[in-house]
């Protein structure tokens, strides 16, 4: 079976235009349900969501769809994703669902699905859902004694907040420290600036007043430079940005400069090999993370494996192979030590526990571990339905691309799996090579699209 629907992250899309409907909300809870009945006990499913407000719409249709397969829901309200996936284990529930887009704008919308063990599904049971939609419900349709029933969960945000708390060393506090923390007008607006202040930081917080509309909007872990700025007015120690859903994370030093997620994944992974905690031997990262955080590691004995992009994959392999720190440079950190997912708050409070032993060494110092090598990356809109990537000219400019980087760096060309984009990458010693190759296959690609969408009109 193969996936339409689906995409790297569950389905994404345009909110209130197809297949980001209410419509196909209700279908997916449906088909979900079905897919999750595990023998006569009485299922039940955990709603979170961020603070968009189509989630407003999208919220009660999931829950009509779930209630009339027989399954109860648990309404959380706005919460971060890895709590969702925290709270799905803990409450021994059938399935999570999340409805969020992540660092995507308001606009946007999004269903994320978690099994029992609070993981993201595979390829295939999402392939499996997605084959049920198209099927009739009616013969499955629960009776009218056996419909679900929908509560709210009033204690939810307190019961995440004590679940990230007892994940931060014991004996250890944030006193002395100042942070800022950038909420991204999201799910972690509430949750993160408590979690902070509750372990003894100076809080200075923003993004946390959303309205709906202004989620990811100029700020949080995609957009940074409001966060750097307060950093530096108000001579932070560091800032922490989230993204809409909270499961990734950017942090900026003392002096306002940006420290992505190969950086965070490589220090909380040096830390953890010296304290024999670290399992796998090595880091689990995609195939975007920096050949610098490669050459890195290999230089402390530990290794990098790489996977497709996706904090899902990231996971799979972790699982598969025993490793527990893993993530994306993005700001996905996966520690499953803590979390089945990436939790960005957790990776935080991994990180400030090395800044809090480090003698007052300074964030600056402390997380550039490595020297990144020089890496471009570039995004090609292209038009939904085209293939610019099996273009004979872009094809011809890929191979070039790769014959110029030889043996000196690395090319990586991909579609992205949330939205109309080609993402270009290339990384290598020589900067200006690096540069050069990327604006090429970009502006092939880009010529060829417009070329192909010119042609269908």
């Amino acid at each position: 079976m193969t996936r339409h629907l689906f995409g790297t992250d569950g389905i994404r899309g345009t909110a209130n235009v197809d297949p980001m409907t209410a419509e196909t909300a209700l279908r997916v809870a449906m088909a979900t349900a079905l897919q999750f009945r595990r023998g006569n006990h009485r299922h039940r499913v955990v709603i979170g969501k961020d603070t968009r407000l189509s989630g407003y719409m999208l919220e009660p249709a999931l829950t009509a769809g779930f209630i009339s397969m027989g399954m109860d829901v648990v309404l959380v309200g706005p919460l971060p994703t890895p709590a969702v996936a925290m709270l799905t284990r803990s409450l021994r529930a059938d399935m999570g669902v999340v409805i969020s887009a992540s660092h995507n704008p308001y606009q946007d919308n999004g269903i994320k699905l978690f099994g029992p063990d609070g993981y993201k599904l595979s390829d295939e049971v999402e392939a499996a859902i997605e084959a049920r939609m198209g099927l009739p419900f009616e013969p499955d349709l629960a009776g009218s004694p056996d419909l679900g029933r929908a509560s709210r969960m009033e204690d939810a945000t307190g019961r995440y907040i004590e679940y990230v708390k007892n994940t931060f060393p014991r004996g250890l506090r944030l006193d002395g420290l100042k942070i800022v923390v950038d909420c991204a007008n999201g799910a972690a607006y509430r949750v993160a600036p408590k979690v902070l202040y509750e372990l003894g930081a100076e809080v200075i917080p923003i993004g946390v007043s959303p309205d709906g509309t202004n989620i990811n909007k100029g700020c949080g872990a995609t957009a940074t430079q409001s966060l750097q700025e307060q950093v530096i007015f108000h001579a932070a120690d560091l800032g922490i940005a989230l993204d809409g859903d909270a499961d990734r994370l950017i942090m900026v030093d003392e002096g306002g400069r940006p420290i992505d997620g190969d950086q965070l994944m490589t220090l909380i992974a040096s830390s953890w090999a010296q304290s024999q905690t670290l399992r796998g031997g090595g880091v689990v990262a995609t195939v975007m993370s920096n050949l610098g955080m490669e050459r890195h590691l290999t230089g402390l004995g530990l290794h990098l494996a790489r996977t497709p992009v996706g904090d899902r994959y990231v996971v799979e392999m972790m699982r598969e192979r025993g490793y527990n720190v893993g993530g994306e440079q993005s700001g996905h950190v996966v520690l499953s030590d803590y979390s089945t997912t990436g939790d960005g708050l957790i990776a935080a409070l991994q990180v400030l526990a090395v800044l809090i032993q480090s003698n007052g060494r300074p964030a600056s110092e402390l997380c550039r571990v490595f020297s990144p090598v020089p890496q471009k990356l570039t995004n090609v809109r292209f038009a939904p339905g085209s293939k610019p990537l099996e273009d004979a000219q872009v094809q011809s400019a890929i191979r070039d691309g790769e014959a110029r980087l030889a043996a000196s760096g690395r090319l990586l060309i991909r579609k992205s799996g949330t939205e109309p984009l080609i993402r270009v990458m290339a990384e290598g010693d020589d900067e200006t090579l690096v540069h050069q190759v990327v604006a090429d296959i970009a502006d092939t690609i880009r010529v060829r699209a417009e070329t192909a969408a010119s042609g269908a009109a």
